[in-house]
């Protein structure tokens, strides 16, 4: 119980921020922290994903007023878009890990 209150602490001071949510299925979606429940559901407002490819520079949809379930967000952090630019590309791939049983 403790855990929820100090999460729901740490997201009530990126209120009206602008954030950087990863989604349990990899999405990076960007935007401005306008509300969240006791669940952690967010509501961003102003909200994109950028999507990055290994060929391509960083394709961003812009998706408006956007409501993300708590349940489906991975890591939440506060977005500087100086550290970014719109020329990155995805890195290549790791090489798949193989377990040897012996």
């Amino acid at each position: 119980m403790c855990l929820i209150f100090f999460v729901s602490l740490s997201v009530l001071v990126l209120n009206a921020e602008v954030i950087c949510v990863v989604t349990s299925d990899g999405r990076i979606i960007i935007g401005t922290m306008v509300g969240h429940d006791q669940v952690q559901n967010l509501i961003l407002n102003d909200a994109h994903e950028r999507v990055y490819s290994p060929d391509d520079p960083v394709e961003q949809t812009p998706l408006g007023l956007y409501v993300i379930r708590g349940d489906n967000i991975c890591i939440i952090g506060e977005f500087d878009e100086s550290k970014f630019s719109d020329d990155q590309t995805a890195p290549e791939s790791l090489p798949h890990i193989v377990q040897h049983i012996f």
